[in-house]
Parts: C-alpha cells; sequence; structure tokens
C-alpha cells in the first residue's frame, strides 16, 4: 500500500524546487487551458483557495474572474470540526492569514454562499492520478464538502503532481472530473 503521507511529502518537496521561472510559465499556461474550458466560461460563481508557495496561482484566476463579472468565493475552514463553507470575496482586503500561513475571508467582511450557488470547485490538491482521485494536505476538508456538492469539480496542477498508478482512495474520497495541467487536460475517469 503506498503511503498517502510520504507521497505529499515527496511531491511538496519537488514542488518546492520548481523555479521561479518554471512555475510562472506553468502557472500561466494553466490558466490558457483553464481559460478555454466551457465549465470556466459557463460558470458565474467559482469557488476555489488562495495559492501558497508553489501551488498553482490563483490569485490571477482570481482578478481574471472579477473582471470577467463572476463571484469568486473562497473557504473558510473550522478546525475544531473540521469542515469549510465558501464566503464571497469581492477584493483580497478581505482576507486574512490564519494558520499554515493560509489566507481565508475575514467573517464580517464576508457572506456565506451556498453550495448550489457553486458553479465550479477548484479544488486543491498534493497529488493526483489520472482518475481525478487527489491527496490534499491531510485535513479532509474538501472531501466533507464535495460528498455533497453536485457543481463541477476540477483541478490545476503541475504535470509533476500527476502519478501514473492509481492513488489509494478510501470510501469519502470524492474525484474531480479534470485535471488542467501544462502539458494536457485530463478527462477523468474516476475509476
Amino acid at each position: 500500500m503506498i503511503n498517502k503521507k510520504s507521497m505529499r511529502v515527496h511531491t511538496l518537496k519537488k514542488l518546492q524546487q520548481l523555479s521561479d521561472a518554471t512555475f510562472e510559465t506553468g502557472s500561466a499556461t494553466i490558466h490558457k487551458q483553464l481559460y478555454s474550458e466551457d465549465v470556466w466560461n459557463n460558470a458565474s460563481t467559482i469557488g476555489l483557495t488562495i495559492s501558497n508557495g508553489h501551488e498553482v496561482d490563483t490569485k490571477s484566476v482570481i482578478e481574471k474572474a472579477w473582471m470577467l463579472g463572476k463571484r469568486v468565493v473562497v473557504p473558510k475552514c473550522d478546525p475544531s470540526r473540521k469542515t469549510m463553507n465558501f464566503r464571497e470575496i469581492k477584493t483580497f482586503d478581505e482576507l486574512e492569514i490564519v494558520y499554515y500561513s493560509l489566507r481565508e475571508p475575514i467573517i464580517e467582511l464576508t457572506d456565506e454562499v451556498s453550495s448550489e450557488e457553486i458553479d465550479l470547485i477548484i479544488v486543491p490538491g498534493v497529488v493526483f492520478d489520472k482518475r481525478g482521485y487527489r491527496i490534499g494536505y491531510g485535513g479532509g476538508y474538501y472531501d466533507r464538502y464535495l460528498s455533497s456538492y453536485s457543481g463541477n469539480k476540477l483541478s490545476m496542477a503541475f504535470s509533476l503532481q500527476i502519478e501514473q498508478d492509481n492513488l489509494p482512495t478510501e470510501e469519502h474520497d470524492v474525484a474531480v472530473s479534470k485535471l488542467i495541467t501544462e502539458q494536457e487536460i485530463l478527462n477523468c475517469t474516476h475509476g
């Protein structure tokens, strides 16, 4: 059995070793691919996290969404219950730094948005397989949220984050239907 924790650590190390130029070029290519997708173009409300470190950049995606008149919602986590909800942000000033240097919406400045209102969620992750399953950061927040979400789900990742072999999955794991990398767009089969 493949160890999720060691895969996460190994892939995060590979991501940290990306040069700034490779990271910026790769992110820009991934963004261009995203913007050509119908699920992006048809979505009026988009959920995504604020990227951190060498995760595919989401700040540019948020700015593009605002420019196109789309609503942007980002997760606010409740660590005591290991749950999250999405809140609309209209500027980056409506974010605060919480644990692990993550940026989340300030509750007093933002409104919660129900899952039924979100057309597309761009799901973060560290390691992915071609079926659309992922290893995240270990909290399980997204799997819990996505278990009752019926809208579109995709992920943006660098090709080095895609495993050729199937990842170990558990009953509660939720796959995305599309993976966008700097090299290709994968329509995922969910096993």
